[in-house]
């Protein structure tokens, strides 16, 4: 049975900076695309970053150059390193893991920035 429990979040003020963590099971994480995805009050679940198995990132417009996403092959695990967080940032994360697609997806962190 496959297992993505995401950590980390809380309640921030503008300008701070977290760390969420995921951590997966049952599966062979290093085969596996890593992703983080938000889903903001009323809104669509939308990628914020994906990691592709060999490690390439890609991100979405609004959070390069703030957002990293990494990945640790060891520990099975998957982090969004966020920085200069902004109040537009406030949501539920999500991990996602997928071979073609996202076939697997954690409970979900809540991220709160306050201005």
């Amino acid at each position: 049975q496959v297992q993505l429990v995401e950590s980390g979040g809380g309640l921030v003020q503008a300008g701070d900076s977290l760390t969420l963590t995921c951590v997966a099971s049952g599966l062979t994480f290093r085969t596996h695309a890593m992703a983080w995805f938000r889903q903001a009050p009323g809104k669509q679940r939308d990628l914020v970053a994906r990691i592709t198995s060999g490690g390439t990132a890609q991100y979405a417009d609004s959070m390069e150059g703030r957002f990293t996403i990494s990945r640790d092959n060891s520990k099975n695990m998957v982090y969004l390193q966020m920085n200069n967080l902004k109040p537009d940032d406030t949501g539920v994360y999500y991990c996602a893991a997928g071979l073609w697609g996202w076939s697997y997806w954690g409970q979900g962190t809540q991220v709160s920035v306050s201005s």
